[in-house]
């Protein structure tokens, strides 16, 4: 595939050099910084040293105070409280917390995860009917709710009352609930809008123990979950959000929960877990309970307290992703075919499938495959209940929430980010909406748009990189959305005995301004024509520290590389 390359905004060289001056680095980082939006020594400082003293008063979020005083009086009370949310791993993750916290007050609470197949996301008339039957009168909903106007109402008449804790983008229309906590509510003054629904969830239970002046530790010991929850939904990790991960990495590393701890040591005993070892070891089992049989199963592990009886629940959730593994492997294959077995479908600007014989619980994923090969605003739709749900991934820079919305009658009910969205839609309908999606997406993106983009931050020459500069450098983390890893270009490098490896991979050995670096990149081994060649190259690339047989030495990981214009 090929690639544009985009350079970051030009800075002013002047404001580079006060800061490089102020905080004794140098310009290449100070322009880092800028374009991080550290521009004095104050933001820096918390930058590089964030502190919990940092995080934001949870009474400045719009209905803290309802919401706290409600959960006062249910304990009071003794109601029966429900903890009830969505069947991912901001959902899972959002319950546990938040189910572990409130037991210590109460006995008379339980939790619920809808069925992705019976109820769908979000709150369901199933839900609220078991809680009416089950003598609940107070739900707190998290990662989910916010859209829920006629369910909310419903759980209403029947004398339930809802706290939501959310974080999707509001409609028109908010729930008549007790409290509503999200951030992105118009009327919410909250400093920060980019909490994920377990961030939320925190503040939940940060306020409560500020309101009845509780251990803040016994917060804390959450923020491995909350780090999990905010690194695998890929929100921001800027401002709260860096300092909820910054700790909560700190905990997963010297003592992570439980159910956690029963998870790391299936995946890979490390010295040092990081963002994405969450995002491509730890994320996708959590979710493979919800994507394939009951996630309830993911709770129960991130509650447990019993180590042995983690590592069953542990290996539960690893053959569900061992299975969900196999399932979106020969639903992506099948959907390749389609497409290229049409050249009308391969000349449509999106991509729009269907197969009623796609698991749901995984379509989401085979959309996110199909845009790494075609790169396309896509959406999968498998059948449920004679209805056709819908889960899209989008490109950079294109607002798939906003283009399923403008389907207007087309869609039945849709939520989500400007990224990823679910929809359902009438089966009778998928023609039209095919249509009628393709057309905004036409006449809403570019060829440029639709050409995937390498950004990279600075040009940099490889004399510039030392040692020193790398642990600076390595304390940019945790990364992220906001906070991305660090792209460098460097033109008019030579070769300097680089190989294939493994058929697909090139093992670079690269040389300029006198200095030599290897480096590796992955299935790119289609460049060692022009490399080998000695014809000069740029190449794009971030810096990462690479260990061999006990050498450490600082290697290239090179994203793209293309000829010296």
């Amino acid at each position: 595939m090929a690639y544009r390359w985009t350079a970051a905004p030009k800075l002013n060289d002047q404001k580079v050099e006060q800061l490089a001056e102020l905080i004794n680095v140098s310009p290449i980082i100070a322009r880092l910084l800028l374009q991080r939006g550290v521009e004095t020594f104050e933001q820096a400082k918390k930058f590089f040293r964030p502190q919990l003293t940092d995080l934001y008063d949870p009474f400045l979020m719009k209905d803290m105070d309802k919401a706290i005083d409600r959960i006062i009086l249910g304990l009071h009370r003794k109601e029966r409280l429900m903890v009830y949310g969505d069947y991912d791993v901001d959902g899972t993750t959002s319950v546990s917390i938040v189910f572990s916290y409130f037991s210590k007050f109460t006995s008379n609470i339980e939790y619920y995860i809808p069925d992705r197949y019976k109820e769908g996301y979000g709150i369901s008339k199933i839900g609220i009917d078991y809680a009416k039957e089950t003598g609940v009168s107070l739900i707190i909903a998290l990662d989910c709710g916010t859209r829920s106007i006629e369910l909310i109402a419903y759980a209403a008449s029947l004398g339930i009352d809802f706290i939501v804790c959310d974080h999707h983008l509001p409609g028109d229309e908010l729930p008549d609930a007790v409290a509503l906590l999200n951030p992105k509510r118009k009327d919410c003054t909250y400093p920060y809008k980019e909490l994920s629904g377990c961030g939320i969830g925190f503040k939940l239970i940060q306020a409560y123990a500020q309101a009845n002046d509780f251990s803040f530790d016994d917060v804390c010991k959450y923020l491995d979950l909350v780090a999990v929850s905010t690194c695998s939904d890929i929100v921001e990790i800027r401002d709260e959000n860096r300092i909820l991960v910054y700790y909560g990495l700190k905990k997963i590393n010297e003592n992570p929960c439980i159910g956690l701890q029963a998870l790391l040591q299936s995946y890979q005993i490390k010295e040092e877990y990081e963002v994405s070892d969450i995002v491509f070891g730890i994320g996708p089992k959590i979710n493979a309970a919800g994507r394939i049989a009951d996630a309830k199963s993911s709770v129960k592990l991130l509650i447990e307290e019993d180590f042995h009886q983690a590592r069953l629940l542990a290996k539960t959730l690893i053959d569900n992703n061992t299975e969900r593994k196999d399932i979106d492997s020969d639903i992506t294959k099948e959907a390749m075919e389609m497409l290229e077995n049409s050249a009308e479908l391969r000349s449509r600007k999106s991509t729009v499938l269907y197969s009623e014989k796609w698991h749901k619980g995984v379509i989401g994923i085979v959309a996110s495959r199909l845009i790494e090969t075609y790169y396309k605003p896509t959406i999968i739709f498998s059948e449920v209940n004679g209805m056709l749900t819908g889960s899209a991934r989008s490109i950079k820079d294109f607002d798939v929430h906003d283009a399923i919305g403008s389907c207007g009658d087309l869609v039945v009910q849709y939520g989500g980010h400007k990224y990823a969205a679910g929809l359902t839609i009438k089966k009778e309908q998928f023609e039209a909406f095919t249509e009628r999606f393709e057309e905004i997406v036409n006449q809403n993106s570019t060829e440029e748009l639709r050409t995937p983009e390498i950004s990279y931050d600075t040009e940099i020459d490889f004399s510039e990189i030392t040692q020193k500069f790398f642990v600076v450098l390595d304390q940019f983390k945790p990364h992220g959305p906001g906070n991305m890893t660090p792209i460098f270009r460097t033109n008019h490098v030579a070769d300097s005995g680089s190989r294939i490896v493994k058929e697909k991979h090139l093992k670079l050995v690269a040389y300029q301004s006198g200095t030599r670096f290897d480096g590796i990149a992955f299935n790119m081994s289609d460049a060692f024509p022009m490399i080998s060649k000695n014809l000069p190259f740029d190449v794009c690339y971030s810096l990462e520290m690479n260990e061999f047989k006990g050498v450490r030495n600082l290697q290239l990981k090179v994203r793209d590389i293309r000829p010296t214009v």
